[in-house]
């Protein structure tokens, strides 16, 4: 989504777009745009706003193409509320607005809290995250892949802390080792961070972006009925093993 503006006057067009339509603090803002009609010597002026304070300014050179770009980093004294800022572009007579919203770090604080799962026969277990860019809408079990799914409403790029409970959902190796999980979000595997392994839990962070859905936290195993139900499958098909082997080498 690219916020964008554009005005008409009778000699010329002028456009103006940002990169994005969501900063946070310390986020690089990219104002880019156009003109239709190149006067030299004759800048484009970039001005934003927060209400009626100016918050920065540039001067830019117009290419031969009548394309222009700038950057400001959003930071400083003068970047202290979150809300709707306004982005002015002037060339000669002619000006075009355009909007963002902005988050200082202030504001950004991920809302953490417990979501109750479904464990089949076993009740429920609690699963304790913290979000910044959208909403938890629901958490699932995926007997089949080993797997928790987390569906989210993303409404602007974000991370997800989730604190997964050893009891239900794990990623181990033979050893009882801490294996790595593998991280699908919208089917397409993705790097996440763990941040602490405690006795009880492994923390880990994952980054979505906007429009993301479905995040599944894939281990060796979820809830412990089901990774009984595959020791039992593995007994079973390693004990008919043996039988057939004796079995041939009785008849041998």
């Amino acid at each position: 989504m690219i916020s964008t503006g554009i005005v008409f006057a009778q000699e010329s067009l002028i456009s103006v777009q940002t990169d994005d339509n969501n900063y946070d603090e310390g986020d690089t803002i990219v104002v880019s745009g156009n003109v239709s009609i190149v006067i030299s010597d004759t800048p484009v002026i970039i001005q934003l706003y927060f209400e009626e304070n100016l918050v920065d300014v540039a001067q830019i050179t117009v290419a031969q193409d009548g394309s222009f770009t700038t950057t400001f980093l959003a930071e400083g004294k003068l970047w202290k509320k979150s809300g709707e800022y306004l982005v002015v572009a002037s060339y000669q007579e002619h000006q075009i607005e355009s909007q963002f919203s902005y988050t200082p770090k202030s504001d950004s604080i991920g809302t953490t809290t417990n979501f109750e799962v479904d464990a089949g026969s076993h009740g429920t277990f609690d699963v304790e995250y913290t979000i910044k860019g959208g909403i938890v809408e629901d958490m699932i079990i995926d007997s089949d892949d080993f797997a928790l799914i987390i569906q989210i409403n993303s409404t602007d790029e974000g991370t997800i802390v989730v604190d997964l409970p050893r009891e239900f959902i794990g990623a181990e190796k033979q050893d009882s080792k801490d294996d790595t999980f593998i991280i699908l979000i919208d089917g397409i595997e993705v790097a996440y961070q763990e941040l602490a392994a405690h006795s009880e839990s492994r923390i880990i962070t994952i980054n979505f972006e906007q429009g993301d859905s479905d995040i599944k936290i894939i281990g060796t195993y979820v809830v412990p009925e089901f990774g009984t139900i595959m020791i039992i499958l593995i007994v079973g098909i390693m004990t008919t093993i043996l039988v057939a082997r004796n079995r041939f080498q009785i008849r041998v």
